[in-house]
């Protein structure tokens, strides 16, 4: 994100397509803030994986942490926090 905590305009295709993943998973996540585990529909972004994304509020950090239900891809999100797809 840049210093609006919006997405720059000009980012290269790979990274533009993680930051639409993650924006994703931040709405989804934050729409169900306080929620343990928190299934969001969203598929798995690695090639041949059919699973989808479980995420849950990481509180002590405060990161949402993301993993695929299938396969090992799996990560964090920080300072998600006043970006446009927080709803908490």
């Amino acid at each position: 994100m840049d210093e609006t905590r919006d997405l720059p305009e000009r980012i290269p295709k790979e990274a533009r397509e993680m930051a639409g993943f993650i924006s994703l998973v931040i709405d989804e996540s934050t729409t169900r803030f306080g929620v343990s585990v928190i299934d969001t529909g969203i598929r798995c972004f690695r090639k041949k994986c059919f699973g989808t994304i479980n995420s849950e509020f990481l509180f002590e950090t405060d990161e949402i942490y993301w993993s695929c239900t299938k396969c090992q891809n799996a990560g964090t999100i920080s300072g998600w926090q006043g970006s446009r797809w927080d709803n908490s």
